[in-house]
């Protein structure tokens, strides 16, 4: 799946996208930036704990073109309304804390690949 950069999208378009990128990516990271030029520090960690667990095997949105549309869009989702987010087979799991969470019990690898 792939998100052009600078992309203008109404807030209908923005609610789709995240409903059906939840839906159809195992592991989808909604983040500031791009996965080689993360724009945040908390995007950077997210990327860097699911790099390491799952390499290329994670989709990225970045959200920063629409960034009022997609925290509603999200927040629907997850209640959140922080940035970045983290879902696994359509099920939120959270931000970069709740991931270093994870890791540092070891429960982040079994959580990314639960089928």
């Amino acid at each position: 799946m792939t998100f052009t950069p600078g992309e203008q999208l109404s807030a209908e378009e923005v609610e789709e996208r995240v409903d059906s990128t939840i839906a159809d990516e195992d592991v989808v990271l909604f983040m500031k930036g791009t996965r080689l030029m993360p724009q945040c520090g908390f995007s950077m960690r997210a990327v860097e704990l699911l790099d390491a667990h799952l390499g290329d095997e994670f989709e990225t949105v970045n959200v920063l073109d629409n960034l009022d549309a997609y925290r509603e869009a999200l927040s629907s989702h997850s209640g959140w309304e922080t940035i970045p987010q983290t879902y696994v087979d359509g099920e939120f799991i959270g931000g970069s804390d709740i991931l270093a969470e994870m890791d540092e019990r070891n429960d982040l690898e079994s959580t990314l690949r639960a089928d």
